[in-house]
């Protein structure tokens, strides 16, 4: 899935060029990039499906040449991700009925991609042969409250005469004030809502049935179309009136064959800037920063990422924000970023759409 802004990175992360297209991490692959090359250990490119907005559609193509023009879904609306797995897992469903199918966000972090992918291929080989909806669930390391967690049953499920890492799911829990998330840490029964799901195509389309009928019915319709030359109308036409909804709404909260695997996969989901100084090299002052040509006195525990031509000179912050795409210059606490993505909203308000 390829197809968000990125809000919270905003200014650096812009409606025209979103966070999954940027090298936030300064090693020249953007993030989609990175989340691709991690997929091709799983299966061949020809297998690799990109979901995105219409609008980026050059973008994927330049960034991921090898994969076929074909298999670049592109939204001509913002639906949530209810629709746009649908849509994928329907097309994906008329080539081949039994196709297992793993469902990413593009623009996540993940640091042990050994583990990553042993977690992985686990929950592939019970999806090929059971009714189940399986997800990673991302072993919590603190009290977050930016997350929704998944309830557990601390019993594993033996599969293959053996019993496995994979636990049933009881419920999804949004996301909690700081003494509940407390509380859910200390149980030891819940993990993190990464995003990342493992089915088999008609698992999910059962579940569509089932518990969203309306999408189902939708997606259906589209069967006469779909690996065909009226795809692209059939889509352009109806997807916009697909309901406006997430997948854990629509299907993970009502199912009853969840289940999840507890993984410590060194993931983040890079969904603010201080989440990226948390997983960034940083200097002996817990300064992280993204260019060679910089002097900082009496500056500490900042994020600075600034255009690679310029030089700076900074003095006295801490805890800051101090971000420049060229066009706007964001200065503001770390400790209020979750502001971040309402003052964009306010620039585009008093200045125009050119700062969206």
């Amino acid at each position: 899935m390829a197809g968000g802004v990125g809000s919270r990175f905003w200014p650096k992360s812009r409606n025209h060029f979103p966070k999954q297209f940027i090298d936030i991490l300064g090693i020249g692959k953007s993030l989609l990039q990175l989340t691709y090359e991690r997929f091709l250990n799983i299966c061949p490119h020809e297998q690799i499906y990109v979901l995105t907005n219409e609008s980026y559609a050059g973008l994927v193509a330049e960034q991921l040449p090898a994969v076929l023009e074909a298999n670049i879904l592109l939204e001509p609306s913002r639906n949530n991700t209810a629709p746009c797995i649908a849509y994928a897992a329907y097309k994906i469903a008329q080539l081949n009925p039994d196709a297992n199918i793993v469902v990413a966000p593009s623009d996540h972090l993940i640091l042990k991609e050994d583990v990553f992918l042993d977690k992985i291929t686990q929950a592939l080989d019970f999806s090929a042969s059971n009714d189940a909806l399986l997800t990673l669930g991302i072993s919590p390391t603190r009290p977050d409250t930016g997350y929704g967690y998944i309830q557990y049953q601390k019993s594993s499920i033996e599969y293959h005469n053996r019993l496995s890492e994979i636990k049933k799911v009881n419920a999804f829990m949004e996301k909690p004030v700081l003494a509940m998330a407390e509380e859910y840490l200390r149980s030891g029964d819940y993990v993190w809502n990464a995003g990342i799901f493992i089915w088999s195509a008609s698992s999910l389309k059962n579940a569509f049935a089932h518990h969203a009928p309306e999408i189902a019915t939708l997606f259906e319709s589209g069967l006469p179309f779909y690996n065909g030359p009226e795809e692209a109308k059939f889509i352009a036409e109806t997807y916009p009136s697909s309901p406006n909804i997430s997948i854990d709404y629509a299907i993970l909260e009502k199912a009853d064959n969840v289940y999840t695997i507890p993984a410590d996969i060194g993931w983040s989901d890079l969904g603010t800037w201080a989440s990226l100084h948390a997983v960034g090299e940083k200097d002996t002052f817990n300064n992280m920063v993204n260019l060679e040509r910089i002097h900082l006195n009496e500056t500490s525990n900042c994020i600075i990422h600034l255009p690679k031509d310029k030089a700076a000179v900074i003095r006295g912050l801490d805890n800051y924000i101090v971000v420049d795409d060229g066009e706007v210059l964001l200065i503001y606490p770390k400790s209020d970023e979750q502001e971040i993505k309402q003052v964009a909203k306010k620039m585009v308000d008093l200045h125009g759409k050119r700062y969206a």
